[in-house]
Formats: C-alpha cells, sequence, structure tokens
C-alpha cells in the first residue's frame, strides 16, 4: 500500500509537471514565440541584441505573485509591476491586461525595435516573457515616474524647473533624432506623449513605450490600415492621409513641448469646446499675441523672454498643420541644445542628500556631428 500511494504520488507530480511543460509551450506559441524566432533569425546585419527569456517563476516570485501593492501604473491594455529579480535588481514588468492574438505582433513588434536601440535616453529593455497566459515585457526600473504626473502634479520638494523642462526636452529630442537617423534603420515612434516618458533617478528623461513604433525600410510607403496614437497627440495631417512621416513624430513631440510651457494636458479640463485641445489653445496664445498669459506660473518665472521666446516658436513650428514645414528631429535637437547652452546651464544641481549631478554635456555630445548615421549610432 505504502509502495502504491508513493507511486501515485510520483505519477501525479509527473503528469503534474508535464501539463504545465505543455501549457507553456502552448503559451510560448500564443504569445508570438515563433514570430520573435523568426525576426531574430532574418536579422542579416546582427543589429538586434538577443533577447532574454524569463521564466514564468521568476517573474512570479519577483512581482510577488503580481501582488496589487507592487502596481507602478495601469493603461488601457497593460498593468506595470514592480519587481526584484534574484539578484537584487529592480525591474518594471509589463503584463498585458487580455489576451489578444490581433496584439502579439504589436508585442512582438516592441521587443524586436528595442533590441535594436542602444541610447542613454530610451528605457533598457532587459528581456521578456512568452511561457505564460499573457505575454511579458521585462524593462529596466525607472524610479521618478512619468513627465506628465511631474507637470501636472508637481512636487513642492522637487519642482520641475525651467532649466529642468529645457534638459528633458532635449534628451527627448535627442533620442528621437536617433530613433529617425542613428538607428541602422530609421525608427518612427508613433505614440509620444509625456506619459511615455520616464524620469529616472537623476531625472534625465528615458523614452518608453514601442509597442506602436514601426522600423522604416527606404522602399516602404509609411501607410497604415489604421491611425495609431493618442488623441491630442496625433498629427491631423496623419488622420486624414493614413501616412506616419517622421514630421508625424515632431508633431507629437511639438505637444509635449506645449505641455512642458503651460503645465495643460494635450486635452484640457474646460467647458469652452475650441479650447480643449492643447494644440489649438496654444496656437491662439501665440496668434493673439498674449502667449506669457498661458505659460506655467514656474516657466514665467524662472525662465528668460527670449529663451522663452525661442522654445514657444519652435513648438509652434512642430505643431505646423502642413507637416512639410515642421523642422526634423535633428533640427529640433539641436536648437533645444542651443537654447540649454545660451542659458549657460551646464550642470543641473539636484538637491538629492547634497549631491551634484552633472548632465550631458551638449557641447561636445555626438548627436550634433555631421557626418554618416554609422558614425553617429556608435557614439551613443
Amino acid at each position: 500500500m505504502l509502495l502504491l500511494l508513493i507511486g501515485a504520488w510520483w505519477l501525479y507530480k509527473f503528469i503534474k509537471r508535464r501539463k504545465a511543460v505543455k501549457l507553456k509551450q502552448i503559451f510560448f506559441k500564443r504569445n508570438g514565440g515563433l514570430l520573435l524566432k523568426q525576426r531574430l533569425a532574418s536579422n542579416n546585419e546582427g543589429n538586434i541584441v538577443k533577447t532574454k527569456l524569463f521564466a514564468s517563476k521568476e517573474l512570479k516570485k519577483a512581482t510577488d505573485n503580481y501582488n496589487t501593492n507592487r502596481i507602478l501604473g495601469q493603461g488601457g491594455q497593460d498593468t506595470v509591476y514592480k519587481g526584484m529579480l534574484a539578484k537584487g535588481r529592480i525591474v518594471a514588468i509589463k503584463k498585458s491586461k487580455i489576451v489578444d492574438k490581433k496584439k502579439v505582433e504589436e508585442f512582438i513588434n516592441e521587443v524586436v525595435i528595442l533590441s535594436q536601440i542602444n541610447h542613454r535616453n530610451v528605457v533598457k529593455l532587459l528581456g521578456c516573457c512568452l511561457e505564460t497566459e499573457v505575454p511579458l515585457l521585462v524593462y529596466k526600473f525607472i524610479p521618478n515616474g512619468t513627465l506628465f504626473h511631474h507637470i501636472n502634479k508637481e512636487n513642492e520638494e522637487f519642482p520641475i524647473t525651467w532649466e529642468m523642462r529645457l534638459r528633458i526636452a532635449t534628451e527627448v529630442a535627442s533620442a528621437l533624432y536617433y530613433l529617425h537617423s542613428g538607428a541602422s534603420i530609421p525608427i518612427y515612434h508613433r505614440d509620444i506623449k509625456s506619459t511615455n516618458i520616464l524620469l529616472d533617478e537623476k531625472y534625465r528623461a528615458k523614452v518608453s513605450d514601442f509597442g506602436t513604433s514601426r522600423s522604416i525600410t527606404v522602399d516602404q510607403t509609411h501607410l497604415t490600415t489604421h491611425v495609431q496614437g493618442t488623441f491630442g497627440y496625433v498629427d491631423l495631417e496623419y488622420f486624414q492621409s493614413s501616412q506616419f512621416t517622421e514630421k508625424s513624430d515632431a508633431y507629437s513631440f511639438g505637444v509635449v513641448l506645449a505641455e512642458l510651457l503651460t503645465g495643460e494636458k494635450s486635452i484640457r479640463s474646460t467647458n469652452i469646446e475650441e479650447n480643449r485641445s492643447l494644440v489649438a489653445y496654444f496656437h491662439s496664445a501665440i496668434e493673439e499675441n498674449r502667449l506669457f498669459e498661458v505659460l506655467d506660473t514656474r516657466v514665467l518665472k524662472e525662465g528668460g523672454k527670449e529663451e522663452i521666446m525661442k522654445f514657444a516658436n519652435l513648438t509652434r513650428r512642430c505643431l505646423n498643420p502642413n507637416g512639410k514645414k515642421r523642422p526634423t528631429m535633428r533640427e529640433v535637437a539641436t536648437e533645444l541644445a542651443g537654447n540649454i547652452r545660451a542659458s549657460d546651464c551646464k550642470t543641473f544641481v539636484v538637491q538629492d542628500n547634497y549631491r551634484e549631478i552633472d548632465y550631458l554635456d551638449y557641447e561636445t555630445a555626438i548627436l550634433f556631428r555631421t557626418g554618416s548615421s554609422s558614425n553617429t549610432r556608435s557614439s551613443f
């Protein structure tokens, strides 16, 4: 009887493990594992870094079984958890809320896109997990939240100053310029917004969320079957033509610049319909020569008039309804860096245990050198 009981218990465990393995294999296929392998195998230029595949058990333990106390943020389709890996490394784990076969390609696309990117102002992808019911992405943990949060819920102990706004705008612009021109294949983000810009421990900007991004080759037309992006940030020209270009990213970035200037959301809370759109509100202020009436109080207090006017003019150009008249991200990044040099803010001081933190010296940044894209790419 004892031998029978031991044998039955062993058989039960064996069958249970076998079912678990088969289930993981089913999830792996359903979550795009074969597609990911195919995309990695077709990487002839070797520009995609090998993606680490995390075990479901490891991530479950890291998040304390996806405890609600570990939630960093939630979107329409995803929940992001804070986790700690075995060696004590803090990570952010992005978990889809629902299983949607139509989103599998988008998920794998984000993995492949991020595997190609190596830039200090782009969030670092550490790997993914495909053996769970819903796919998971594992990122380096960025501790200080989103730019949206800091603009709209300003921390009195650490306010987002005018110098910080200039620096963050320049860092995001440099990341977008790199994506458009520095990567081996041009990448269009397609969902630039303040909630997709994270701030690290030194309050440096990190561009995130590349789910809707696309690598663009020379022979592609940039046409999409349906418009993607976030209402309030999407280029109106893109709405009409379904043709996404690098200038469409410039438009979305222009909305972020307007947020930094005014402290307003992309869709404003007002009963006046024509003033709900931040873009329309900003254009109206420029046309009626009342820019300084709509500025954020901190910008008005700390920014020089000439600096603010340059920043506002650049914002207006990025938001031009005619895409051809908008500046490229190279031009935007160069102009913003020049504005920083003009303000003579060579060092940004953070009152964090009285430590002084130096930021990127844009005087020597390779970003603004002329030359081949390969030279630019190797410099980041």
